[in-house]
């Protein structure tokens, strides 16, 4: 098959726009994914410290409870 210049060049071009296209589209969503991950990561690490803050003041109350009760 004999490539004519006239046909295979503006196709070249379509083609390496076509991929240049793809490639940052693919980048954008990658980075979309990872800043998704890394912000789902931050709220588990926040609402872990919120249990952990929680439980916290569980056993606070707890130890007063049980004060009281000894005191009484």
């Amino acid at each position: 098959m004999d490539w004519n210049p006239a046909i295979a060049i503006p196709l070249g071009s379509f083609l390496m726009v076509i991929i240049i296209v793809a490639t940052i589209n693919f980048r954008r969503m990658r980075e979309r994914e990872l800043q998704a991950h890394q912000d789902l990561r931050m709220r588990e690490m926040e609402q872990e410290r919120r249990l952990k803050e929680l439980e916290i003041e569980r056993l606070k109350l707890e130890v007063e409870k049980n004060k009281a009760l000894r005191v009484s």
